[in-house]
């Protein structure tokens, strides 16, 4: 059966997911930058609330994938912290200047992870020449690529998805970035055993009282007060699709 994994920014949206029937959990901070480490505080409290399997991402920063001594450094601490912890996997990717798989960095990090599952995220999707990419990667022992077929939603990449997976001999092919309940079933039609879904909504805050003209962000039309959180009902569809089948997921 194909597997569900749900990115979560939170404890809360994790312990959401899993009641809800996900199969793994990426967990982050930071929707806005697309996911970074979360804190110490939250990897923490994810390892004695959360029993489904749960990858922390470790990017240090926003942007791009090629990283400096400094921010190398860190992600490397940040592997071994939560190795240490005693979580199964993480997320990680890294490219060099000229957008290849930065391979002696990922050796680097592949024996730091001992027995964790790495994913290597989608980086991917940013790389020059993603069947050399995939080659190097099942040479470094990734677990899995997540990847949108290199399009800016996975519905668009569907092709260099079903490609992908006819060609690795190692990595599974999970495919995320707009994979939703209305089209779960194209992505089974092609093979993929795994799916990535962020399966979730903005909700309001729970302030009453709101300051106006004073904001904390640089974007000043950013809405802080409401947030992304995992929708428990959109998980349990979107499983009980890929267990039984769903006709709209069919024809959407």
């Amino acid at each position: 059966m194909t597997k569900l994994e749900v990115c979560c920014y939170s404890v809360d949206c994790a312990l959401t997911a899993e009641q809800a029937g996900a199969d793994r959990v990426e967990l982050c901070a930071s929707q806005a930058d697309g996911g970074i480490t979360p804190s110490y505080g939250t990897l923490k409290l994810a390892r004695q609330k959360v029993t489904i399997p749960v990858h922390p991402i470790v990017r240090p920063r926003g942007g791009d994938f090629c990283y400096t001594q400094s921010e190398f450094d860190v992600l490397k601490s940040d592997v071994a912290c939560i190795r240490d912890l005693g979580f199964p996997g993480i997320v990680v990717g890294l490219l060099d200047p000229e957008g290849h798989i930065d391979m002696p960095k990922m050796w680097e990090v592949m024996a730091l992870c001992g027995d964790m599952a790495v994913t290597f995220h989608r980086a991917f999707d940013m790389c020059v020449n993603p069947k050399v990419a995939l080659e190097q990667l099942t040479q470094l022992g990734v677990a899995r690529i997540l990847t949108s077929g290199q399009q800016q939603n996975a519905e668009v990449g569907l092709p260099m998805l079903r490609e992908l997976n006819e060609l690795s001999r190692g990595p599974i092919i999970m495919a995320g970035a707009g994979v939703r309940l209305t089209n779960l079933q194209k992505f089974v039609d092609i093979g993929l055993s795994e799916l990535h879904s962020s399966a979730g909504r903005q909700v309001p805050s729970t302030m009453r009282y709101r300051k106006a003209g004073v904001t904390m962000s640089s974007d000043t039309d950013f809405d802080e007060f409401s947030r992304y959180c995992v929708d428990g009902d959109i998980v349990a569809a979107m499983k009980t699709a890929l267990e039984f089948g769903d006709p709209l997921s069919r024809t959407a």
